[in-house]
């Protein structure tokens, strides 16, 4: 019972009823995976080697499964232009170099985020300036931003965190008013949406990851950059193949140095049938959440609440942010984890692998040897030993634990986490 004051008998049984004390677990098969690769998939891939063996020619780079996928990549996104990439990561350090900003200038990147989404700055001789996220969210709001900006400031890296938009709106604003481009990092978010448009559509330019992991792929690894911008396009065509001079005067030669990301028609192959599945996959996952989240309401769960998204906003639901409410339970964030998670349900403490500035190589600046390049350059003006403290997302970080979600899950999975939650919260939770 809820009812029951710490120590009771009726509470001494609960707990011991916890499956990390011993008692039995709420799940005990295995969590459906997602299933995402099919025998579609596996006919595009053989066709692309079908046309290899039968014409004898090695399929390419840049060919025409390559650019069927970023043309229709582009037309999901509503239209403009796609340079499809080898990785996530890749997307970035492309985006960051068709801005063409300069060594030694600021890049606001958002302290929650993939290391991914952070290591391409100062790769490129920048300076990474950390804003925090908006209080209670995993991604940054105006304020934040416009907390950070400097006269140094040369772009703003937003990552849209778990699936959740940021508020594109607000962050264009501040970034229009100081002439400073924008890259929307949807790495985690695809087919999310604030206001009805895609995160991705805000910005100047985005990067959008398309590894095994996520909403949809390419294979084990890929990306995409976006842009509605022809220049920015052309610009980061030259930036993704070693600085080729695409869309160039005949006769000019490389244009920039640069690494060779490019993707592949096979990977492409893959890609293309993964674009088709995109919407009905992350129809499932919001779904999902929406009957889990009536769930909660139903059972009137008061160990953790659900932060709505800014509004207009829809997230895609990469993973699933659960605000645990301490002041209501006798243990902390860590216990509450610990407990589900012996109960069969994936819902990890969120830790630090979302924090690149606390992380060994930003906080020793191991970027070129050890010469603390950028940082260290006599030609950068700004304060090399700037601290970062974010205590939003900080806060978010030690107050939530993120639930694991996907589309093949259904009322199965539903009822053995509203089942397993209510057992761990009537262990812990205070007398009302």
């Amino acid at each position: 019972s809820n009812n029951v004051k710490y120590g009771s008998p009726g509470e001494m049984s609960a707990l011991s009823e916890l499956a990390i004390n011993g008692g039995p677990k709420v799940r005990v098969d295995s969590w459906p995976e997602r299933g995402q690769l099919g025998i579609e998939e596996k006919e595009a891939v053989n066709a692309v080697f079908d046309e290899s063996i039968a014409t004898g020619r090695p399929f390419d780079y840049d060919g025409p499964v390559e650019e069927a996928f970023c043309e229709e990549f582009a037309e999901f996104m509503g239209g403009g232009y796609v340079d499809a990439v080898s990785s996530g990561t890749s997307a970035i350090y492309v985006a960051l170099k068709a801005l063409d900003i300069q060594p030694f200038t600021e890049v606001i990147v958002g302290a929650l985020t993939d290391s991914g989404g952070m290591m391409p700055v100062p790769l490129l001789n920048c300076i990474p300036v950390i804003a925090d996220t908006a209080p209670g969210r995993f991604t940054p709001g105006p304020e934040e931003i416009s907390a950070v900006i400097s006269p140094l400031t040369s772009a703003i890296i937003v990552p849209h965190i778990a699936g959740d938009p940021a508020d594109m709106d607000g962050i264009a604003r501040v970034a229009s008013q100081h002439g400073i481009p924008v890259i929307e990092d949807c790495a985690q978010a695809h087919g999310a949406r604030l206001n009805g448009k895609l995160v991705g559509t805000f910005g100047d330019i985005a990067a959008i990851s398309t590894m095994s992991g996520k909403h949809m792929n390419t294979g084990g690894q890929g990306g995409v950059v976006y842009t509605k911008s022809e220049n920015l396009f052309e610009a980061s065509r030259r930036a993704s193949d070693r600085g080729k001079p695409f869309y160039m005067e005949d006769g000019s030669t490389n244009q920039v140095a640069s690494f060779n990301f490019n993707l592949n028609d096979l990977a492409a192959a893959i890609g293309r049938v993964q674009l088709r599945k995109l919407g009905g996959v992350v129809a499932r996952r919001r779904d999902f959440i929406n009957k889990l989240t009536e769930g909660f309401h139903d059972n009137d769960l008061q160990a953790i609440s659900i932060a709505p998204s800014v509004p207009g906003g829809e997230s895609s639901y990469w993973w699933w942010p659960l605000k645990v409410n301490t002041e209501r339970l006798t243990c902390d964030v860590a216990t509450f984890s610990e407990a589900l998670l012996a109960e069969g349900i994936p819902a990890n403490t969120i830790g630090w692998n979302l924090m690149p500035h606390k992380m060994e190589w930003f906080k020793s600046r191991r970027v070129f040897g050890s010469s603390g390049y950028p940082w260290s350059s006599p030609q950068y003006e700004g304060d090399p030993d700037q601290q970062f403290p974010c205590p939003n997302a900080t806060s978010a970080v030690a107050g939530h634990i993120q639930l694991t979600v996907n589309e093949s899950w259904g009322d199965p999975e539903i009822v053995d986490i509203l089942t397993a939650f209510k057992k761990v919260e009537n262990a812990y939770l205070k007398q009302r």
